[in-house]
């Protein structure tokens, strides 16, 4: 064999093994796409499964509650939190029964009625009194309308006219007084009561009143409010430790929705002075965007604590934020009680509760400085914990942690708000959570349930100013009646002119303490 032959042989058998591994690459790239698709197909059948599990683990909280009432799940009394302790069990809550304290109401009126013995033979004159023992009965008097008329006299009295003058009311050309305004925004914005509902209560109890007339004063009133709220809104942002969330109500619009409805969703936002007890409820067109409080936030250089919705996060470039540990332990609690990782991040989250439990500021001598140093000596070791768990289960494989499952979405939360979460311990009177805000929201949580929905944007914008007024006399333990009552008197008689210093002067926290001097 020649040189020549042996030189075509060897192409000939390289084309062909050339030939045989382009064929086996194409082989090889068929099967990855083939197990590419079917690891796609598993994390859609498995994300698929996620959402039927979520689906029925909330149709069986439903019907297991009976209320809305949340109860703590029981954690199992040799369970280690990892320190070396075991996590007891939470301590049942005393019962009233029939040996609890009597309450006193002191504020309701008090009659004393005798009681004589009721036997014909009684004579009062001839029997000699031994004792008294006394029986209680609290009598309910439906609510009182009271029609006053005020008979303005005139006289003359050398040579000079006088007349009486009757006290103003708030409302100009109305007849109603500031204490039957409040009554009406009592029921609307503490209790819930749709106007319609409100104006049929007050026809039950003999006073007829139209829909329309009930809905006028509390517009005029807004308008007579303009002032007050904006102090407040200011007033909010002179504490330096505030908390946010944001919660929503339906609303009456001209535009359809997909259903053919003219309703949408509208986000209320709320800005709570945690240590002033003041709460800013405010409305722009129902929007959730983030210009929406950062506009309002400015310049502000406070501690702000909120969940980790992204406009609130991209506060932490310019003040100090705080998370809260209520929103990250619920993502946890979303994955479910078969998960032993996601329960023992939560018995950590819980540890840090029960050890923070065992001391109150203001109680036996305790001070902000003490609950500091406190929380410095007991919270670096748990949090090291949980920080060690949530590194390992985010270095996790897709395969053993699908992306956007539960508990991916719980670890990478977490570890997004770590920092935030940190900063929650710096301080000695910062909150563990946002429960404060939270159940503020609650009274447009009930509404949304009885109302259904707001009648426009302009009807939503009043009620967050009716709603921060009363949440603010919610915090402050002062009754919202008695307040609008007097401040809805004294506002009518400023000038229109007036410097919001003086409306601050009027906000719940000033008004208690003016009154408690008083």
């Amino acid at each position: 064999m020649n040189k020549d032959e042996i030189i075509l042989m060897l192409r000939q058998l390289v084309d062909s093994l050339q030939q045989q591994l382009e064929d086996s690459n194409r082989k090889v790239e068929a099967l990855l796409q083939e197990v590419a698709g079917l690891k796609e197909l598993l994390v859609r059948k498995t994300e698929e499964e996620q959402k039927q599990r979520n689906i029925v683990r909330g149709l069986s909280k439903i019907m297991r509650n009976k209320s809305e009432k949340q109860t703590p799940r029981k954690q199992p009394p040799t369970a280690d939190d990892g320190d070396g302790e075991a996590v007891p069990e939470p301590k049942p809550r005393e019962k009233t029964n029939y040996g609890a304290r009597r309450l006193d109401h002191c504020v309701t009126e008090v009659e004393h009625i005798p009681v004589d013995p009721d036997d014909p033979r009684f004579d009062k004159d001839r029997a000699r009194w031994i004792s008294e023992r006394e029986s209680v009965r609290y009598i309910l008097i439906p609510m009182r309308f009271i029609k006053r008329i005020y008979h303005v006299n005139k006289y003359v009295q050398d040579g000079t006219v006088m007349e009486g003058k009757a006290p103003d009311a708030p409302l100009p050309g109305s007849n109603y007084d500031g204490s039957f305004i409040a009554g009406i925004a009592q029921l609307r914005y503490i209790y819930s009561m749709p106007v319609e509902r409100i104006v049929n209560f007050f026809t039950e109890n003999g006073f007829d009143m139209k829909k329309n007339t009930a809905h006028g004063l509390l517009c005029k009133t807004e308008a007579l409010f303009e002032n007050l709220y904006k102090a407040l809104g200011q007033a909010v942002k002179e504490d330096d430790y505030v908390a946010g969330d944001e919660t929503y109500h339906s609303v009456l619009v001209k535009e359809k929705n997909k259903d053919g409805k003219g309703i949408r969703k509208g986000y209320i936002w709320d800005v709570t002075a945690v240590h002033l007890g003041l709460t800013y409820y405010f409305y722009n067109g129902g929007s959730r965007g983030e210009k929406v409080i950062l506009d309002y936030i400015g310049d502000y250089a406070g501690t702000f604590q909120s969940d980790g919705f992204s406009p609130y996060r991209k506060m932490a470039k310019r003040l100090t934020r705080l998370a809260c540990l209520q929103h990250v332990k619920r993502k946890f609690i979303a994955c479910g009680e078969d998960d032993p990782e996601a329960m023992a991040v939560i018995r950590q989250i819980n540890r840090l509760y029960q050890k923070e439990h065992r001391h109150k500021i203001g109680e036996n001598g305790w001070t902000v400085d003490d609950n500091t140093r406190w929380r410095q000596e007991y919270a670096p070791p748990i949090l090291e914990r949980i920080k060690r768990k949530l590194d390992k289960m985010a270095a996790y494989p897709p395969e053993k942690m699908l992306p956007k499952s539960e508990k991916y979405t719980a670890v990478h939360y977490m570890l997004n708000e770590w920092e935030a979460i940190e900063n929650i311990f710096t301080r000695g009177d910062y909150h563990l959570d946002n429960n404060l805000v939270e159940r503020l929201n609650r009274y447009i949580s009930l509404s949304r349930r009885n109302s259904l929905f707001f009648g426009s944007h302009k009807g939503a914008g009043r009620g967050a100013m009716y709603y921060s007024l009363a949440c603010s006399c919610r915090m402050q333990g002062i009754s919202f009646f008695e307040y609008i009552s007097d401040v809805i008197n004294k506002t009518a008689a400023l000038p229109p002119n007036t410097h919001l210093s003086t409306y601050r002067e009027l906000l719940p926290d000033r008004w208690k303490a003016a009154n408690a001097q008083g």
